[in-house]
């Protein structure tokens, strides 16, 4: 039952990042097909997870041996894709970084209100924005590449950025600068967080790091008892009774 549980978390955590489209999770499934691709993995094992919590159950309870044995390859098998996926993810953190740059400088080159294409695109990053109360990636400087505000001389600037108190009813789109600009206005006059969303990021993760580590330590944990009491079952039934499956 434990195992059926964990793997209803995992495959409602896959589901989750698929559905999900108000937060930065929503940004990177929108943008990289690798994180498409994770979550169908997820879904994956959390399914695979449940069968296998099932057929433990199973082979416990009739005494059967082979499905002990599935039982444990199978938990093996995931164990050890886990603790490879978390190498792969600490060892490659630059470049996840640098990928994570890209894909968020490019929303915000072509960030464009009137695009009802990427309307569900950029709605996510406002949001991430207005939550974390960032602006652009490494800082509001990003948005100077936006074309729509090349093209307004910067007069303009991104209301989910705003720490303005008359911009808090506004949440995505552009907002003009009240306070007249003589030519072309630079970042530095907008009135925005100068946190960038990068360090806002970061920050969320160190803050939650304990409690990340938690759950993929207890996740593991259970894992390795399963694995335990399988294995330990299995060298206790000295001969396979097929007879003990049940009739259908």
């Amino acid at each position: 039952l434990l195992f059926q549980i964990l793997g209803a978390v995992i495959l409602g955590f896959g589901i989750w990042i698929l559905a999900d489209k108000t937060s930065f999770i929503a940004v990177l499934q929108m943008s990289s097909p690798s994180l498409k691709t994770g979550a169908y993995i997820l879904i994956g094992v959390g399914a695979l997870t449940m069968l296998m919590g099932f057929l433990g159950c199973l082979g416990a309870v009739n005494e059967i041996r082979c499905l002990l044995g599935l039982y444990f390859t199978c938990l093996m098998v995931i164990l050890i894709t886990q603790v490879a996926a978390g190498l792969v993810i600490y060892f490659q953190k630059e470049t996840l970084k640098e990928e994570l740059s890209r894909i968020v400088g490019s929303l915000i080159e072509d960030y464009d209100p009137s695009n009802d294409d990427e309307r569900n695109l950029q709605d996510a990053w406002d949001y991430v924005q207005t939550q974390i109360a960032c602006c652009g990636w490494t800082g509001a400087k990003d948005w100077e590449n936006n074309e729509i505000l090349i093209n307004q001389s910067m007069t303009a600037y991104p209301c989910s950025c705003s720490n303005s108190s008359k911009d808090l009813q506004v949440d995505s789109g552009f907002c003009n600068l009240d306070v007249p600009v003589n030519g072309t206005a630079t970042y530095a006059d907008w009135p925005v967080h100068e946190q960038g969303c990068m360090d806002g990021v970061e920050k969320w993760l160190k803050d939650n790091l304990g409690i990340i580590l938690g759950v993929c330590t207890g996740v593991a944990v259970i894992e390795l008892l399963g694995m335990i009491l399988s294995i330990s079952l299995c060298k206790n039934i000295h001969s396979e009774d097929y007879t003990k499956v049940p009739k259908s």
